[in-house]
């Protein structure tokens, strides 16, 4: 064993002494974490003190066993469980605890929802860890910005403990001390004095001092010369520098001394003028962790991704035809298709055809994704969240239809789990429905592609019939592209094949 120490965690540990054994079971070490320091002694004793175990034996060593109790309670308070607040994403390092669920004292069943958490990708449930009483909530609702790993209440086994935590901190009972006195500890070793600061030397009466050279440069003329004090000094007074003419400091400079007695100029009378957004009103808005994280990614997304964007022009009267027949059929079963579920299984099949847009890139190593899961973009009052369709390219019209549907309705209730935002292949995002013919994306990293969609609109073109000319709806899509995986080419093929499966929807639906 180490002379250095070493951290036992979860394991069965046993001392054997001239005069006794000491055995530890792994009931005994469950939650607990104990740091050993052996020191060497002369004699045999077998003590208690405050809470840590301290076993003696001569000639050997001293091991002090320290308990950082998470299950059981420390020797203070009753048997009790500290709830550290959660990871609930992996990219999560702060939450908001929006609001607790229970009170103190409450009785708490195994999964109950215990409090309502924003995490930087959408508001969640957490959950009662264990069943007991709630005897102390550490951070009140409505705290923002804590720390992955914080504890955030106390639960006990008894109802009967409850009030033995009224005034519990975690600074008191969360981290026990590891500095603790003890009469078998040795004293630590005092540090050595600091020494004392050496006195500045000053030159000896008689002998010249070197000095800095001064250049002697007679002040401009129209020009004060004041010390910084004395300037923001005269202006607190209204004092106008120019009248008072040598200053006490060095060529004449004025200091703040000199302003006593000076006479204080009277104000000029200025003309409002009129300064557009001086005296505008305003509110500041707090940044959610959802908005921090969007935030964040955005700039990430344009500083490292070199962003190319393509367009097209997509005929869309085949598909608003087909949407309306297939609506008719499924009206019975309350069934309503929109053209963005059209949208979302060309996009999937494209992608198929072009697995380079199924991509991300990995640094290394350039990933093509065998399925294609669709991130749609949701706009809710907390900020933009992108929920998955997985397996898009397998499912039919129907399938996405409710999919989107019940993501969307989770996304604004602010209800959506990690595994159905977390991931995805390939974006889309759509704003027909706000007016909006055409706009850019900015990819969502580590996909190599976003689809952003405008809406429908009327357009004449020259036709073979009688008119020469006919009305068609048309609708521009732009695809932003990552040009470390997609090139321009393939960029191309891809939107090729978007374009001609909605012009002929048919296709993606055999």
């Amino acid at each position: 064993m180490s002379r250095t120490g070493c951290i036992l965690r979860f394991c069965l540990y046993s001392f054997h002494s001239s005069t006794r054994n000491l055995r530890i079971s792994s009931n005994q070490l469950l939650g607990r974490s104990y740091s050993i320091t052996p020191i060497t002694l002369s004699r045999s004793t077998l003590t208690k003190e405050n809470g840590r175990k301290v076993v003696t034996s001569s000639g050997n060593y001293l091991f002090n066993l320290q308990f950082n109790v998470f299950r059981k309670g420390y020797a203070s308070y009753p048997d009790h469980t500290a709830v550290p607040l959660p990871a609930l994403s992996p990219t999560m390092e702060m939450g908001t605890i929006i609001s607790w669920e229970k009170k103190e004292g409450d009785k708490l069943n195994e999964g109950d929802l215990l409090a309502e958490i924003e995490t930087d990708k959408a508001t969640m449930g957490f959950e009662t860890p264990e069943e007991g009483y709630l005897a102390r909530i550490l951070i009140p609702g409505g705290t923002k910005d804590v720390a992955i790993g914080k504890l955030v209440c106390i639960i006990v086994p008894n109802a009967e403990d409850i009030p033995a935590f009224k005034d519990y901190k975690e600074e008191g009972g969360a981290k026990p001390t590891t500095s603790t006195s003890s009469p078998l500890s040795p004293p630590s070793p005092p540090s050595p004095p600091s020494p004392p600061p050496k006195p500045s030397a000053k030159p000896a009466q008689g002998s010249t001092a070197p000095t800095t050279a001064h250049t002697s440069v007679p002040p401009s003329e129209g020009r004060v010369f004041a010390s910084p004090f004395a300037r923001a000094l005269a202006a607190e007074r209204g004092i106008d520098l120019t009248t008072i003419g040598k200053g006490s400091g060095m060529f004449g400079s004025i200091k703040a001394a000199d302003l006593d007695g000076a006479q204080v100029t009277p104000a000029r009378t200025v003309s409002p003028v009129s300064v557009a957004g001086v005296s505008a009103s305003y509110a500041d808005v707090s940044i959610s962790n959802i908005r921090n994280v969007i935030a964040k990614r955005l700039v990430q997304s344009k500083q490292t991704i070199p962003h190319y964007y393509l367009t097209s022009e997509i005929e869309m009267d085949t598909v608003l035809q087909l949407r309306e027949q297939f609506n008719k059929q499924l009206s019975k079963d309350n069934v309503k298709l929109s053209v963005n579920d059209f949208v979302i299984k060309a996009a999937a099949v494209a992608c198929m055809r072009v697995p380079e847009a199924n991509s991300s890139w990995m640094d290394t190593v350039i990933r093509q994704y065998n399925s294609v899961d669709v991130s749609v973009a949701v706009s809710t009052d907390r900020g933009l969240i992108t929920p998955i369709v997985f397996g898009a390219e397998r499912k039919g019209l129907v399938e996405i239809s409710a999919a989107v549907k019940e993501l969307a309705g989770k996304a604004r209730a602010g209800k959506l789990q990690p595994h159905e935002f977390q991931g995805g292949t390939f974006s889309v995002s759509n704003l027909g429905m706000y007016g909006i013919h055409h706009f850019s994306a900015i990819i969502n990293p580590p996909q190599a592609c976003i689809l952003a969609l405008g809406g429908t609109t009327q357009k004449v073109v020259i036709a073979d019939n009688v008119k020469g000319y006919k009305s068609i709806t048309v609708m521009y899509a732009t695809l932003s592209c990552d040009h470390r995986v997609v090139d321009g080419a393939v960029g191309a093929q891809w939107l090729s094949h978007f374009k001609s499966f909605l012009s002929n929807p048919a296709a993606i639906l055999l």
